[in-house]
């Protein structure tokens, strides 16, 4: 079948309220945030129904034509970047919330919804959805289990899929799977919800899910501790897991170099302490009783400061103060400003072998390039590291070099090319530095038994030559 003929049949489908093309998208974004570029697609489907979004994937199907599923475009793997050739399917019109349980704690929304609309729903009814990211005002649900997003409070609730309780999809020939049911137990042969959650659009369309939502805490303690070196570090994560009931709800980890580059050159930063340190922690704890909680809050950091784990700390005193820390702590939003050719890395490592690697990873990419930038950050609760590299010299070959720099230590010290961000298009090559020959043959006899014809985020996630 031609192109014409494809974008033909789903016009004759769905009508020309759902297929837009040429004209219509030529001046629409089609890439994410990764930075990789993108082509205008033959078609853009905007549909507003599962049914809709069946149908498409039928023609698609049939025709053997590429499709790539679109949420907030707010990835940074470049998964939901188009390429020469392929149609986009945007979910963006599945925007809606169908029910809100606050007896079984849950939430059934259409893929397309926000997250930072769920977030404010379940605020409503006195509820918390606790997945939270920096682009939580465009990216969307979709997206999120797509790519089994993390954020600030991995360390609690966990990733993505951990607040999901089913869902509904559509495979590459159109077949509607799953369904939305509340239980928390369901131990009903396989467990499909968490094979497609973090598939990345690969093996089907995520359209419908019941999301978990978990009760609104009446107290958070934030505090940002100043330490001296990495272990004070792993003993102020240790000891405020075992000394706080209510548990650790944050514990982000910041190097002098990022804490020092964000305050200088991002406005409206104040810093939270007057001394200097090694390393800074915002930490935070979520609980139930406000005043054994705070209470209790302050104790720990009282007893870590007599200790000498901590040098130095502030302790916020309203929203206000920790929404100034957490100001600090979210400032990478700024970065691509700041740093047009940035080279972003998500990895992970053991809590143990951080300090380690990140002391590695800063010498090996400045000894190669003096004058470079290299900001390292993460959410060391959950053994999650960003790095932010930015060399002199800006050119494909530079980039290239750190890339095998920075994901070879990775390999070395048996970590993740990816800790929350996804493979997409960016990582697919390295892919094998954290997954056995073993792992991706079975990753791609399940993409081929879904997806036989590889019509869904072709190219994305898996090695080419495996696949074919």
């Amino acid at each position: 079948m031609s192109i014409v003929n494809v974008v033909q049949a789903l016009i004759a489908c769905l009508g020309d309220d759902v297929v837009e093309y040429g004209e219509q998208i030529a001046d629409r974004r089609h890439a994410d945030w990764s930075g990789l570029p993108a082509a205008v697609p033959l078609a853009l489907l905007r549909p507003r129904t599962t049914q809709q979004v069946s149908q498409a994937l039928a023609i698609c199907h049939q025709h053997r034509q590429p499709v790539v599923v679109q949420g907030g475009l707010s990835g940074l793997a470049g998964g939901a970047c188009t390429q020469a050739g392929d149609i986009a399917l945007s979910l963006e019109r599945m925007n809606q919330i169908e029910e809100v349980d606050d007896i079984s704690g849950t939430m059934t929304v259409q893929a397309g919804v926000t997250l930072q609309t769920v977030q404010e729903r379940a605020h409503g009814v006195d509820m918390m959805f606790p997945l939270d990211l920096g682009a939580r005002g465009s990216c969307t649900i979709g997206g999120n289990l797509g790519s089994n997003a993390g954020g600030n409070r991995v360390i609690k609730y966990g990733m993505a899929r951990e607040q999901v309780l089913d869902l509904e999809a559509v495979l590459a020939d159109g077949s509607i799977i799953g369904d939305r049911r509340k239980m928390v137990k369901n131990n009903t042969g396989f467990d499909l919800k968490n094979l497609l959650i973090g598939s990345e659009g690969t093996l089907g369309v995520i359209t419908r899910a019941v999301l978990r939502l978990r009760p609104q805490p009446a107290s958070v303690a934030t505090a940002w501790c100043g330490l001296a070196d990495y272990e004070a570090v792993t003993v102020l994560l240790r000891t405020a897991q075992q000394r706080l009931s209510a548990g650790v709800s944050a514990f982000e980890v910041m190097w002098p170099g990022y804490y020092d580059y964000v305050l200088s050159r991002v406005q409206g930063l104040r810093p939270p302490l007057a001394s200097r340190h090694a390393y800074y922690v915002l930490l935070e704890s979520v609980g139930g009783d406000i005043q054994q909680h705070q209470a209790e809050f302050q104790r720990l950091l009282e007893e870590c400061l007599e200790d000498g784990v901590i040098e130095n700390a502030a302790l916020a005193s309203s929203a206000s103060d920790a929404l100034d820390f957490w100001k600090v702590r979210d400032a990478p939003a700024e970065f691509p400003v700041l740093m047009p050719n940035l080279i972003a890395f998500d990895v992970s490592f053991s809590i143990r072998e951080i300090g380690q690697a990140a002391r590695d990873c800063a010498h090996r990419l400045n000894m190669r390039w003096p004058d470079s930038t290299v900001l390292v950050y993460g959410h060391l609760g959950d053994g999650n590291l960003h790095v932010i590299v930015n060399v002199p010299e800006a050119s494909e070959v530079a980039a290239a070099e750190v890339d095998e720099m920075v994901y070879s230590l990775v390999k070395e010290y048996k970590g993740s090319v990816s800790a929350e961000h996804g493979i997409g298009l960016k990582k697919k090559m390295v892919l094998g530095h954290t997954r056995s020959l073993a792992d991706l043959n079975a990753m791609c006899a399940i993409k081929r038994a879904l997806d036989p014809h590889c019509i869904l985020n072709r190219g994305k996630t898996l090695p080419d030559e495996l696949l074919s």
